[in-house]
């Protein structure tokens, strides 16, 4: 495979800094130019601040201390584990192979403290947001209207990117944030003549091609990228989804596109033989079952937990079910109630995922990127019940991936206990040549990421010529 043609120099650079400073209609029409940005509530504020201290405005590069590269990462997210796990992995890749790299993770997770967060890595929390079922935002835990949230959170990362003048902003998924929340930032950066990288991360798949196509023209993402990004990294691979295609692009954006590969996740702190040690496991199946996050998991975890009452007694199996952290408390009562089996084990979280992983013969869990990722690192069976709703993000990634082999999927709509625990004694038992027979993706996107931002920092380093082989 190689990159998108060699656009991404100096004709990219040159379009970014003659962009207007306000994009047409993203922001409310009139009220996306800079003038009447500055008059934002919250915002207007942040640069008041700013002015009385010193009227000049400080410089990127006038910030900068003894050589260190500042990246700024932003996460929104609002629902779910996978948008932070995979920022954060990112950043710890940035600071372990780059001793000048300092990273500050903007990030609304509910538990970003529960990661570990190695050195040259700090975070700002933003007040929590969820995403309905009809995919629609609200606040998740402050007794505050939506709008009153977001002025909030804008006025934060704003702040932020004015304090911490990065030298490169990551931004993951939405060009303008969730509700525009990261425009003000970049329009402030822009109107002062401060010109971090900026740079796009997104997943294999959005959604559907309609719904995304539609979301991105509705919200002028790509105004949003021809004016102030530099690149769009896909961590995916376009012979499995050719996201710039199926989602039709225009040359503007197509240029910047860069498939980076899947990201290759590092084994656990744990050994496989140590967690099933502990586990009790000797001569059993071990079956991982996890739900991500746990918000939406509940219903696989259940149908899981009934359907081991239509295996025959002398089955081998032991289970590990893992709720993840966002699961209700009421769920997990449900769980724990319909559990009282012999070789099951529950647990709420557990932060070393890969070493669970490892240790398992047979995954079963949703199709997340983040545990898609996960299996495929490890060469694991894997049976998915991907989530369809609101987005058929997941679904998509699946149907994809079962069609190569990489793993077995089942639509939620069509899975009852019997019907999943077939397809668990049914993956025990085959005899099928697996891993060999499984298609070989390309998991080498994390340093391939990392690479490229490190070459954007140093814009001596030619970017255009690092290629997925």
């Amino acid at each position: 495979m190689s990159d998108a043609p060699n656009s991404h120099g100096t004709s990219q650079t040159a379009e970014r800094e003659n962009a207007p400073h306000g994009v047409s209609g993203a922001w409310g029409g009139g009220a996306a130019r800079t003038a009447d940005l500055l008059r934002t509530p919250g915002v207007s504020q942040v640069r008041q601040s700013r002015t009385d201290r010193d009227p000049r405005i400080w410089p990127a590069e006038a910030c900068s201390s003894a050589g260190v590269k500042r990246i700024l990462v932003y996460s929104h997210d609002t629902f779910g584990l996978g948008n932070i796990k995979r920022m954060l992995e990112i950043s710890k890749h940035l600071v372990a192979a780059y001793t000048n790299v300092s990273v500050l993770i903007i990030s609304g997770s509910p538990i970003v403290h529960a990661f570990r967060i190695p050195p040259h890595i700090d975070y700002i929390k933003l007040p929590c947001l969820t995403r309905t079922l009809d995919g629609l935002y609200d606040v998740k835990f402050l007794g505050l209207g939506y709008e009153e949230t977001i002025r909030m959170r804008t006025t934060l990362i704003t702040s932020a990117i004015l304090d911490f003048s990065p030298d490169l902003i990551l931004v993951d998924k939405k060009p303008f944030g969730v509700s525009n929340e990261l425009s003000p930032g970049l329009r402030l950066l822009h109107a002062r003549g401060a010109l971090p990288k900026v740079v796009l991360l997104l997943r294999d798949i959005l959604d559907n091609q309609e719904t995304t196509t539609s979301t991105w023209e509705r919200n002028h993402y790509h105004e949003a990228v021809r004016c102030f990004y530099d690149r769009i990294l896909v961590v995916g691979s376009p012979e499995i989804f050719d996201l710039a295609t199926e989602y039709k692009f225009p040359a503007s954006s197509e240029s910047k596109v860069q498939f980076c590969g899947y990201l290759r996740r590092d084994r656990g702190s744990q050994t496989r033989a140590q967690i099933r040690g502990e586990l009790g496991v000797h001569d059993e199946h071990l079956v991982l079952v996890t739900g991500g996050g746990g918000e939406d998991g509940y219903q696989l975890l259940a149908n899981y937990v009934q359907g081991l009452n239509h295996l025959p007694k002398e089955t081998k199996i032991k289970s590990l079910l893992i709720c993840g952290p966002e699961m209700s408390e009421q769920n997990r009562r449900r769980l724990r109630d319909a559990a009282a089996r012999p070789g099951l084990v529950i647990q709420d979280f557990n932060n070393d995922m890969m070493g669970c992983i490892d240790a398992a013969d047979l995954v079963v869990s949703m199709a997340g990127y983040n545990t898609v990722c996960e299996i495929l690192s490890l060469c694991k069976r894997a049976i998915v019940v991907p989530r369809v709703r609101p987005v058929q993000e997941q679904w998509m990634r699946a149907e994809r991936m079962a069609r190569l082999g990489l793993l077995r999927t089942i639509h939620p709509d069509h899975v009852t206990p019997m019907k999943l625990m077939r397809a668990v004694t049914e993956e025990l038992n085959a005899d099928d040549g697996w891993p060999q027979r499984a298609y070989a993706v390309d998991l080498d996107g994390m340093s391939r990421v990392a690479t490229i931002l490190y070459a954007l920092l140093d814009d001596s380093a030619p970017v255009s010529t690092i290629a997925m082989t």
